[in-house]
């Protein structure tokens, strides 16, 4: 068996598709590429758009990168035939080993798509295939791009909304988030009212009314609140257990830092931040002593850990008294970081509550956030925003790609 025919069944190529010629060439800066010049059987037909087997009008000279030969390059060459269809059109014929508008074969896209989805950036990737990164951004895109028009979101109720950073200087995306399959439905940029209204037109565009979300889990954004209440008037609203608990910490360490502990503040920021079961030992004696020196410190730390019990309480009334009797305990307590706070709940009153029934939070957006930022740090940053878009789709879309995968 010569080496044109074991590379053709290498390739997999079928009638009519024949290897023509093998070469082994050097480049002119140093290096060798393998090409790979392919075509077809005299005479034979092509398959035009309603299957009717069409003479060849004429050829035209195309490349493709593949995979590489050892360590050399590897390119696929081939005159690929135009043919006059049934309707009187001339049109290229689709050759099985690329798709059309690509300077890559398919086995290739895969190659650099598996590479992305084990964590390498599109910049190595591109310096292992020898290319510019603007080559393999195009690939990346056009798969993803694909992955999602296919992509079927119609069963979601329970969204979930987050801002994410995009760039330095205060550049922010919205992601919205299917809370019953964990993954990203849509990335929109700005962190407003217009950011909640393009994901619920994003939604629509897949066949999902307005109507059907009937739950959102989001921060205390006024913006979000607004856009939400607009874009989704069915939506019952859930603020981010999370979000709300930061917010008490940090009221809890203005309180802390009000006291002006001298000596007994160095390491103790944390001791009354965290929950009192991941305090070791050391911390939890630190805890009893300072709740008694310092008797506001100790009925700030008493405010905060009764608030906490409400996220346990069984049914909305529960929580509802439980939060009276909690307001009231601060306004006796006078202590202002706290009352400030009250007064925070008692303008998001609803959606607080609504936690003890819906027992949904943004807890899975901060794992998706995580990631994202993961990304753009090993990226060193995206400098085109679709790019980076995508690449969240990429990571924490859940998509289902069909580029061969038979290599891996």
């Amino acid at each position: 068996m010569n080496s044109d025919a074991l590379f053709g069944m290498a390739l997999g190529l079928q009638t009519p598709w024949t290897m023509k010629k093998v070469e082994f060439e050097a480049f002119e800066q140093g290096g060798k590429a393998l090409h790979l010049h392919i075509g077809f059987t005299p005479g034979a037909k092509f398959a035009d758009e309603t299957g009717v087997l069409c003479p060849v009008h004429d050829t035209v000279e195309r490349k493709w990168q593949h995979l590489n030969f050892f360590e050399h390059q590897c390119f696929l060459h081939c005159a690929v035939p135009r043919i006059r269809t049934s309707s009187g059109r001339v049109v290229t014929v689709a050759v099985p080993w690329a798709r059309p508008g690509s300077g890559f074969t398919l086995l290739c896209e895969a190659f650099a798509m598996a590479l992305i989805e084990r964590g390498m950036p599109v910049s190595r990737v591109a310096q292992m295939l020898g290319v510019y990164g603007q080559r393999i951004w195009t690939l990346f895109s056009y798969w993803v791009s694909k992955a999602r028009q296919a992509d079927r979101i119609d069963t979601v109720t329970r969204l979930g909304v987050d801002e994410t950073s995009s760039k330095k200087g205060h550049q922010y995306l919205t992601l919205g988030v299917d809370l019953d399959q964990g993954r990203v439905i849509h990335v929109t940029p700005g962190k407003g009212k217009q950011s909640i209204e393009s994901i619920a037109l994003a939604l629509q565009d897949k066949g999902v009314a307005r109507e059907q979300i009937q739950q959102m889990s989001m921060d205390l954004s006024p913006a979000f609140i607004a856009g939400a209440a607009s874009a989704f008037p069915e939506a019952t609203i859930t603020f981010d257990r999370f979000h709300v608990v930061k917010l008490l910490n940090e009221a809890m360490d203005k309180v802390r830092k009000s006291e002006k502990l001298e000596f007994e503040n160095k390491g103790n920021k944390y001791t009354f931040l965290k929950n009192p079961e991941n305090l070791s030992d050391k911390q939890q004696h630190a805890l009893r002593t300072l709740c008694v020196v310092y008797p506001n410190l100790g009925e700030a730390y008493r405010l905060k850990m009764l608030f906490s019990e409400m996220w346990s309480l069984p049914d909305r009334a529960a929580a509802q008294t439980h939060l009276l009797h909690w307001c009231a305990a601060v306004e006796a307590a006078k202590i202002g970081p706290m009352m400030q706070f009250a007064k925070t709940v008692k303008a998001h009153w609803s959606g607080i509550v609504q936690f003890v029934e819906s027992k949904i939070s943004n807890g899975m957006l901060e794992g998706i956030n995580s990631k994202v930022q993961l990304a753009k740090r090993n990226a060193r940053g995206f400098r085109n925003t679709g790019n980076f878009i995508n690449m969240i789709y990429f990571l924490c879309g859940k998509l289902t790609f069909d580029y061969p995968r038979y290599f891996a």
